[in-house]
């Protein structure tokens, strides 16, 4: 089975990559004419948006090869291990994910009201039922993290007496995505795996490199500096937040528990898109260079030469360790504001579906679904509405940034949102805690190249 599908995304992938090239030399040899057709001028336009789709296609279709190929190692392992007992601290029953269905499922527990409910009649009255079903539940997370190549670490004293619990990952993909204002910044940055222990991570940064000269004469000393490079220490960050529910409302309530988990999850992944762009010190907005558009009337073809601007300033900043992955990141208002706007009779932003003389594309998609469109020279754009609108003298405006995707690192613990737990702190109110926490840490000073448009000419728009 495996195989067949790798064949298949390899072949997707290469029909991918042939596009490309096709799209390059053609539109090379347009932009070697002196003087081009109207004809002509639109295709190349068009060229720059096929360019930015085929090379979407071809890094949705390079993630799946890796997913699929992490996935057959995994199934390697499993069928080796298949046996091995996985129990919790209290020595839980056996798990055998894949084999049964899982405790707590999309299909059973959709809203996690049934997880939620386990956590706090556990701690309240020690209930049975909900101890076998957590510990079941906690096994099987074992097993599922082993096979991904993640095992479960444990924080906190352990997981024994049920203080902490690993929360189903369907209801983070679930909540964490789709509530509030989500995640979108913080989905195209570079992931990796925060390290198990330690309250700051390392990565390295060159900060003298090498020379080369001509030779003076023969026999003379080539040119000759030595290669430093230093650690950039980036300190981890615990991200909490609480609920507390009344023993009332678990016992005798309806739906309380789905409230509770839709709006903890909803929350975190807010917090931390939010923490990503307006920090202080480590925020896009506090590292990025500005370009100021000052303007009493803003216009998109003001806007215009900005836009490139921002994408030119970070190539040059990041010269040949650029992987060609800059985007930009601005909030819905401005994105719908740009298509608001006319290039002389014709729309500055394509609609789906609609062919016309366009300087951009919009793809459609709904908010938090990826890139929402390209901008004229086909730099993807993220819509995030995590990006402060209070900015400015008048406290009315926005800003827009731009950056490379491969040097916006961002550490998560791969289990995060990893804990939930339920503390009693308020047993005379008959109330109780639920507390969600996890860590992540977050730099896009690795190579200092992020730039931001701000100004009078991007206050609050009109419609």
């Amino acid at each position: 089975m495996f195989e067949q599908l790798i064949a298949r995304l390899n072949a997707q992938r290469a029909a991918h990559a042939a596009q490309i090239e096709a799209l390059r030399t053609e539109g090379t040899a347009l932009a070697a004419r002196e003087v081009m057709t109207d004809d002509e001028q639109a295709r190349s336009l068009a060229i720059v948006t096929e360019l930015a789709q085929a090379r979407s296609a071809l890094a949705e279709v390079d993630t799946q090869l890796a997913a699929v190929r992490a996935e057959q190692e995994a199934d390697q392992r499993s069928t080796e291990q298949a046996q091995e007992r996985h129990s919790t601290a209290a020595d839980a029953p056996l798990a055998r994910v894949g084999a049964e269905p899982r405790t707590y499922t999309r299909e059973n527990d959709r809203r996690g009201m049934e997880f939620a409910r386990d956590v706090v009649l556990q701690f309240m009255r020690n209930d049975a039922g909900a101890n076998e079903r957590l510990a079941r539940h906690m096994s099987e997370e074992r097993v599922e993290r082993e096979r991904a190549g993640h095992p479960l670490v444990e924080r906190a004293g352990g997981t024994a007496n049920f203080s902490g619990l690993v929360v189903p990952q369907y209801l983070v993909d679930e909540f964490a995505p789709l509530a509030r204002a989500g995640r979108p910044f913080a989905d195209a940055c570079r992931h990796h795996d925060l390290p198990e222990t330690g309250m700051t991570v390392n990565i390295g940064k060159v900060t003298t490199g090498s020379t080369v000269d001509d030779q003076a004469a023969e026999h003379a000393a080539a040119s000759e500096t030595d290669i430093d490079d230093t650690l950039l220490t980036i300190n981890v960050a615990t991200a909490s937040g609480a609920q507390t529910v009344s023993r009332q409302g678990v016992e005798r309530g309806v739906g309380v528990e789905d409230t509770i988990v839709q709006d903890l999850f909803g929350a975190w992944a807010m917090n931390l898109d939010s923490k990503l762009l307006n920090k202080a010190t480590i925020g896009l907005t506090n590292v990025a260079t500005a370009i100021t558009y000052t303007s009493g009337a803003p216009t998109a073809t003001e806007l215009y030469p900005k836009l490139i601007g921002g994408a030119a300033a970070v190539e040059a900043a990041l010269l040949n360790v650029m992987l060609g992955d800059t985007i930009a990141v601005m909030h819905s208002r401005r994105w719908y504001w740009l298509q608001t706007q006319l290039s002389s009779t014709w729309p500055l932003f394509g609609q789906p579906g609609v062919a016309a003389q366009l300087a951009g594309e919009n793809f459609g998609e709904r908010y938090g679904a990826g890139f929402r469109g390209v901008l004229p020279n086909g730099t993807p754009v993220i819509v995030d509405n995590n990006v402060a609108t209070n900015l400015g003298a008048g406290t009315n405006q926005d800003e827009i940034y731009f950056g490379a995707q491969s040097e916006n690192h961002l550490w998560e613990d791969p289990n995060a949102p990893v804990l939930i737990k339920a503390e009693q702190s308020q047993a005379k109110k008959l109330d109780i805690d639920l507390v969600v926490y996890g860590y992540y840490a977050y730099t896009a000073t690795r190579r200092a190249h992020a730039q931001k448009i701000s100004g009078t000419g991007l206050v609050a728009p009109t419609f």
